[in-house]
């Protein structure tokens, strides 16, 4: 097949992230550049997939990552406050291509006409597949802020969202935004959406009276015979954050002292992997993972930090891997363990952006999005305003200026 221009430039991306040489992809369409992209090489036995801050996005969208992340004291001029060529030198990712675009707001414009949208639960969909079936037992792990968002989110009470979530294949998640539903709404769809499908856990949400657990603090699932624990750990800050009323019988907080308890727990219960999907913000999981021990990973949310590396924190149990896997569908995050004699001994991480131009869409997710959203197709088609100049010269030669960010 012939290549285009546009499809020219997808696979020298391509090829360049999966570090090989344009030769190899010389000749091939989008499809094939996609396959040089996605296609990762198994490790170890256990994986993880890893997916956060979706806000509800369930087509794909143009997204520029921020030119300033301020970072203070200690933190300054360190991952995640690294932005442009400065994260690019730390993530020694050349400063051009796939995933300079993906991480950054370098050449914006320029690089959305070549590589186009990115994120959407369709597209996603098939990446989460794809890697599934290259890792028998992967966990699909959702780090929140998944149910709110858009339109139709707000419309459904997050039951469009709920039913993507459960197509696509989450295994375990963990909260904030959801909590905007009201509490009667959250326990609703724990207690008949995802039962027996997707775990809710939250070690630190309990009730106001008596100090009970309001959802299960981790789960214990095998991982080709691996017993591994998944702690869950919601927004500390959600009753400041959001309207107190939305979750008046909930206490919250980061309650570090329960969450050693719970990791001592699920290792005295045999767990030979323990990692905690967390959505405190990468700042406070790069704190928490040097004074809480025994945890192997740290999957975290709620402050949108794509990071193209993982961050080693030393305690007084070992080292713990933190990460983050940025906002909107744009980012998966591929955790690999190889775990032997009980317990981790080596690891490799990805983070892999969601290019809707190299993955194609999988077809019962797409129909499943046009299901949810065609009753709204009258709100979400009307004009609410005109600009007399443009949203982004990509927004203006290849989409309307709604499309330009998220979808409503």
């Amino acid at each position: 097949m012939n290549l285009t221009k546009r499809e020219f430039f997808q696979v020298l991306g391509a090829g360049t992230m999966a570090g090989m040489g344009l030769s190899r992809y010389a000749e091939a369409d989008a499809a094939a550049a996609g396959n040089g992209l996605y296609d990762i090489p198994r490790f170890g036995n256990v994986s993880f997939l890893h997916m956060t801050d979706c806000h509800a996005q369930l087509n794909p969208i143009y997204f520029r990552e921020p030119s300033v992340n301020m970072g203070l004291g200690n933190m300054k001029g360190q991952l995640p406050h690294l932005v442009g060529q400065h994260l690019l030198k730390v993530a020694k990712v050349r400063p051009s291509g796939a995933e300079a675009h993906a991480l950054t707001y370098l050449d914006f414009e320029k690089a959305t006409r070549r590589y186009g949208r990115v994120g959407g639960f369709a597209h996603l969909a098939t990446l989460v597949k794809r890697l599934k079936a290259s890792r028998p037992g992967a966990l699909l792990l959702d780090g929140g802020d998944t149910w709110q968002g858009s339109g139709t989110a707000l419309w459904t009470q997050g039951q469009d969202m709920v039913d993507a979530c459960k197509l696509l294949g989450v295994d375990v998640m963990t909260g904030h935004w959801e909590f905007t539903l009201g509490m009667q709404r959250v326990k609703e769809i724990i207690g008949k959406d995802f039962a027996d499908k997707v775990d809710f856990v939250a070690q630190n949400v309990k009730t106001n009276d008596f100090g009970d657990p309001v959802f299960k603090p981790y789960v214990l699932r095998e991982i080709n015979g691996v017993p591994c624990a998944i702690i869950g750990q919601a927004f500390p800050y959600t009753p400041i954050a959001n309207p107190r009323y939305m979750m008046a019988d909930w206490a919250f907080g980061i309650q570090e002292e329960n969450m050693q308890a719970m990791v001592i727990e699920a290792r005295a219960k045999g767990a030979q992997v323990v990692v905690l999907l967390s959505h405190n913000g990468m700042d406070v999981d790069l704190k928490l993972a040097g004074r809480v021990s025994g945890i192997d990973a740290i999957l975290g949310g709620h402050t949108h930090d794509g990071m193209p590396v993982a961050a080693l924190v030393g305690n007084k149990g070992g080292k713990t891997i933190v990460t983050n896997a940025g906002s909107n569908g744009k980012f998966l995050g591929l955790l690999d363990f190889d775990v032997k004699d009980n317990r981790v001994t080596d690891f490799r991480y990805k983070l892999l952006p969601v290019f809707a131009n190299m993955l194609p869409a999988d077809p019962e997710m797409e129909s499943l999005i046009t299901r949810v959203r065609s009753p709204y197709q009258a709100k979400l088609s009307e004009k609410l305003a005109v600009t007399e100049g443009r949203c982004t010269a990509a927004a203006t030669s290849m989409a309307p200026a709604t499309s330009c960010c998220s979808t409503p």
